[in-house]
C-alpha cells in the first residue's frame, strides 16, 4: 500500500503538468484550479490535514508550468507564439500559417517605348521608279496592320533613303517619291492619314552601310517609319 501511496502522487502530478503543456499561457488559472483539486486529492491520501498544502503546492506548480511552457497567441492572430514569425500583427489582419501577412501583390507597370523606328528594306519598288510591286504590297500589308493598332495616338514620320548610285538631286527626288508611295499605300490599307506628321526623302545623305559594296547599297535603300507615342 505504501508503494501505491508513493507512486500515485507522481503519476497524477505528471498527468497534470502534461495536460497543462498543451494549453496557452492565458490558461494558467485553469492549470492552477485543476492542479489545486489534484493537489488536494494527493494531500488527502496522506491525511486530511495535508489536503490544503497539497492543493497549494500542486496548483502553484501547475500554474507556473503552464505559464512557462504554455503556447500563447499574444497578437490574437490564431497562430501560436511558438510558430508566429511575425509577432505583434495588428488585429484583423489576415495572416498565413507562419502568422505573417501575405506579401502585397507586385504590380508591374507596362513599359511604353516612346519612340520606335521600323526599318523597311524589303520594299524594292520597280526599277528606277516609285511604283510598288505585288511583293512590296505584301510586306506593307503587315506594316499596315501594326500601324493601325498604334492609331490614333501615335505620330508617324516616314523617311525614304537611297544608295549613292545616281546624282544627289535625282536620289533626293526618288527617295521622296518612294516615301510618299509607301504612305499612300498604308493609308489605303486603313492607317489614318492624320497619323502621318512628316513624309520626306533623304536621298543618299544618310547611309547606314558602305555604298561601295552591293550588300551595303542594299542596306542603304530603305524606308524608315518612326513611331512617336
Amino acid at each position: 500500500m505504501s508503494i501505491v501511496r508513493t507512486a500515485l502522487p507522481l503519476v497524477l502530478l505528471t498527468s497534470v503538468l502534461t495536460g497543462c503543456a498543451g494549453l496557452q499561457k492565458t490558461d494558467w488559472p485553469t492549470c492552477a484550479a485543476v492542479g489545486g483539486v489534484v493537489g488536494a486529492g494527493l494531500g488527502a491520501t496522506e491525511s486530511s490535514a495535508w489536503a490544503g498544502y497539497g492543493a497549494l503546492l500542486v496548483g502553484g506548480t501547475a500554474a507556473a508550468y503552464c505559464w512557462v511552457h504554455g503556447d500563447g497567441d499574444e497578437d490574437g492572430d490564431g497562430v501560436p507564439d511558438s510558430r508566429d514569425k511575425c509577432p505583434g500583427t495588428p488585429h484583423g489582419v489576415t495572416v498565413d500559417a507562419n502568422g505573417c501577412p501575405p506579401p502585397a501583390p507586385v504590380v508591374e507597370e507596362a513599359v511604353v517605348v516612346k519612340e520606335e523606328t521600323i526599318v523597311i528594306r524589303d520594299v524594292h519598288f520597280q526599277f528606277d521608279k516609285a511604283t510598288l510591286t505585288p511583293s512590296d504590297k505584301q510586306v506593307l500589308d503587315k506594316i499596315a496592320t501594326r500601324l493601325k493598332a498604334e492609331a490614333p495616338t501615335a505620330q508617324l514620320t516616314v523617311t525614304g533613303h537611297t544608295d549613292s548610285v545616281g546624282s544627289d538631286a535625282y536620289n533626293q527626288k526618288l527617295s521622296d517619291k518612294r516615301a510618299h508611295s509607301v504612305v499612300e499605300y498604308l493609308i489605303e490599307q486603313g492607317v489614318p492619314r492624320s497619323s502621318f506628321v512628316s513624309v520626306v526623302g533623304a536621298g543618299e545623305s544618310q547611309p547606314v552601310a558602305d555604298n561601295k559594296t552591293a550588300d551595303g547599297r542594299a542596306m542603304n535603300r530603305r524606308t524608315e517609319i518612326k513611331i512617336n507615342r
